[in-house]
């Protein structure tokens, strides 16, 4: 309900892939056909209404790297970064992900918007941080941003090991509240939703959404890279949260 403001949580529906990346995969780096994963890329840029050449996602390294985006860039390397921002008009920008948990930001007065993708490294790692930063010295506000967290794997499907919470205890030791006891000794099971919801209310942002969708659960609606491991498939795809100024 932002002017000027247009984004997409997309689920896995909509597109032209068969098998296991049915139907809208938009991951370059999956096996799909690549002509699929370009025509699903094209739909994605048609629902959600911004009038950009292509759909602008990085080669996403678990970082806590931000890119500023001035201009599309066309097939090739992508930039080994896991988060971008734009000030730029008709330029889509997106987070990839299959599990991993999507943000959309955006401060309809400065006109700065961006996509962050946050696995538990880049979380922990300090990726929402950057990216709010880099928004600011773009000329945003913390107080006016609108952050959107979209679908990722839920904590009822995210069982990790015993050396899991390590680095998220050693950063503050209240995060033990996202650690419950798994089924299996010693393992846990890990809300990395709420974790990264904390993490965006500690910068006291404008407002914070959350999707609370389970993208491992979700089989009919999400891809999950999870799911597919305990499938035992050999690939998955990738959906997109796009977000672009108009």
């Amino acid at each position: 309900d932002l002017p000027g403001i247009r984004h997409g949580f997309m689920t896995r529906a909509g597109g032209v892939s068969g098998g296991i990346y049915v139907s809208l995969n938009c991951g370059l780096g999956s096996d799909d056909n690549l002509d699929h994963v370009r025509e699903n890329r094209r739909r994605v840029l048609q629902m959600t209404g911004i009038p950009a050449k292509s759909l602008l996602t990085a080669y996403q390294v678990h970082s806590a790297d931000v890119l500023v985006v001035e201009e599309e860039w066309r097939d090739g390397p992508r930039p080994k970064v896991d988060a971008l921002v734009t000030t730029r008009r008709n330029i889509a920008i997106a987070a990839s992900s299959a599990d991993c948990v999507p943000i959309l930001f955006a401060d309809p007065e400065a006109r700065v918007v961006a996509a962050a993708h946050a696995g538990w490294r880049g979380a922990v790692g300090g990726v929402l941080q950057a990216t709010v930063k880099q928004m600011c010295a773009l000329g945003a506000k913390a107080e006016r941003i609108r952050a959107g967290v979209g679908p990722c794997i839920g904590p009822a499907s995210y069982e990790v090991g015993p050396e899991f919470p390590a680095p998220f205890l050693a950063q503050n030791p209240a995060n033990a509240r996202f650690f419950r006891p798994a089924q299996r000794a010693g393992h846990h099971m890990f809300d990395l939703e709420s974790y990264v919801g904390s993490e965006l209310a500690a910068m006291k942002l404008g407002a914070t959404e959350v999707a609370h969708r389970d993208t491992c659960a979700e089989a009919d609606t999400f891809f999950s890279y999870r799911r597919s491991v305990l499938n035992k498939e050999p690939d998955y795809g990738r959906h997109v949260s796009v977000i672009g100024l108009v």
